[in-house]
């Protein structure tokens, strides 16, 4: 019974918002997680129709055995749909039985209401854009190499080719070490990925890294600011050849155990995981003085991700548009948080910063914002042009937001269309040797990010013109040798 409470208890956390689908099931004991899951995403996916069977029961109401909604609605399930409920006699299986009767007789109810002519049609279904996304490995190059790989699926049975016909795989063309299968490919059960040596990880998943390209050299010291569940990070690990200092910050404990277990599987000898909050940091620290590169690819909407199981959460009516736009105010102002701070390292060069978001309150909108601030004005940091990010990708950003060239310099992976999930990459450099000091306190000075006054920065940066900083006129500021 214990594996239901299990399961119950992640759709308590779904539904106070703890974290993804995907993210909770991830802290859950290896033994069990499978299981788990299947459990949780079946009942995820009836979950409206299952519900509105349990309060027609009156299950909850008459049943104190019963203790959380979430409970009766993953034992629900299992003797509805899954030929019974998996567990020894005991009193809150007993609870559920003696409605048995009265359960199956609402479910057929709900099947009439609902024109529903076998049990599959009252599920949520998939969005058809995630047919259109292979399955992407990245092959581990600190365990192995890409050709080894090919010869093991040629092995197998697997010829090059289109990548959505059966047994057909290709090498991606802009991200090395990455190829691509049919959609439904199943790899977890392989021992390649079992030891590290395969990673799934969406093709755009891997544009940061490659972005951010850290030197593989033994003095770099890079950071990853948010780092669980560790697909981004290992990547850095690979491309630097564990070489130098990657530090890896995870704030929550369970996720910073995940991101600990991948990064032992993957071989990454170069990660320092810290279980600790990014914007804590101080920059100011010895620790981090040395700090050249930094990801950033904090919390977002996900409204990229097609093939992502938090659309199973969404069986209920839509949320308003004062809501979304409020969560997404939200998120960008905690993004744009990420980013300042990010700037304020001594010896930042190169900051990455990425969502999973299709939303320009997240995207474009946060890259303005960061690049009108005191610290990007400080610190000297414009884009990266794009002929420093991914210059073959042809999406770049959404127009009118951004001047022309900026616009051109940031990158956009349109959800299914680009044979990815949708995301956004941009790259922050900072251009000159010197850095600029303020004259005032930083609490005194207007900025974005605490009160969207973009009036006094603005003015001195025209990005929507195309122009370009004008420094010597601003009052209070000062070179720092």
């Amino acid at each position: 019974m214990n594996f239901y409470f299990d399961a119950a208890g992640i759709i308590d956390r779904l539904d106070a918002k703890q974290g993804s689908v995907k993210s909770l099931l991830s802290t859950l004991p290896e033994k069990s997680r499978k299981r788990t899951a299947a459990l949780v995403i079946e009942t995820l996916k009836y979950k409206s129709a299952l519900a509105e069977v349990i309060a027609a029961a009156n299950l909850l109401k008459t049943e104190k055995k019963m203790t959380s909604h979430n409970l009766a609605l993953v034992l629900v399930h299992d003797l509805l749909l899954s030929g019974g409920v998996q567990a020894g006699d005991g009193p809150v299986k007993q609870a559920l039985l003696r409605h048995k009767t009265r359960l199956r007789s609402e479910f057929q109810r709900v099947k009439i209401r609902r024109g529903a002519k076998s049990d599959s049609e009252l599920a949520i279904g998939v969005d058809v854009r995630a047919a259109r996304i292979p399955r992407y490995v990245r092959v581990n190059s600190l365990k192995w190499t890409v050709d080894e790989a090919v010869k093991t699926f040629q092995r197998g049975g697997y010829a090059f080719g289109n990548p959505h016909d059966e047994m057909k795989f290709a090498r991606d063309t802009h991200v090395e070490n990455l190829l691509s299968f049919p959609p439904q490919t199943q790899l977890t059960d392989t021992p390649e990925y079992a030891d590290g040596r395969l990673i799934l990880q969406d093709k755009a998943s891997c544009f940061p890294a490659v972005v951010l390209s850290p030197p593989a050299h033994p003095g770099c010291v890079i950071i990853d600011a948010t780092a669980a569940p560790g697909n981004k990070t290992s990547h850095l690990s690979a491309l630097m050849g564990n070489q130098g200092k990657i530090l890896a910050f995870e704030r929550d404990r369970k996720r910073y155990g995940t991101l600990k277990s991948m990064l032992a599987r993957a071989g990454c000898s170069n990660v320092e995981a810290l279980n600790g909050d990014f914007l804590s940091t101080d920059f100011e620290d010895e620790k981090y003085s040395r700090v050249t590169h930094i990801l950033l690819d904090p919390s977002c909407s996900g409204s990229g991700i097609v093939n992502r199981l938090d659309r199973l959460l969404d069986s209920g009516a839509e949320s308003s548009d004062v809501a979304h736009t409020e969560r997404l105010a939200k998120l960008a102002g905690f993004q744009l948080q990420m980013l300042r701070h990010a700037m304020k390292f001594p010896a930042a060069e190169k900051i990455v910063y990425s969502t999973c978001s299709i939303y320009p309150e997240e995207n474009e909108q946060v890259v303005l914002a960061a690049l009108q601030s005191t610290e990007a004005i400080a610190g000297g940091f414009n884009l990266a042009t794009r002929a420093e990010v991914l210059p073959a990708w042809p999406r770049r950003g959404q127009p009118g937001i951004l001047n022309d060239t900026d616009t051109e310099a940031v990158v956009r992976c349109s959800p299914g269309d680009d044979g990815t999930n949708g995301f956004f990459v941009s790259c922050f450099m900072r251009r000159s040797d010197t850095h600029l000091d303020l004259g005032v306190d930083e609490a005194e000075m207007p900025t974005v990010g605490r009160n969207n006054d973009q009036g006094a920065i603005s003015a001195k940066r025209k990005l929507h013109a195309g122009g370009e900083r004008d420094i010597s006129r601003v009052s209070g500021w000062k070179k720092r040798k």
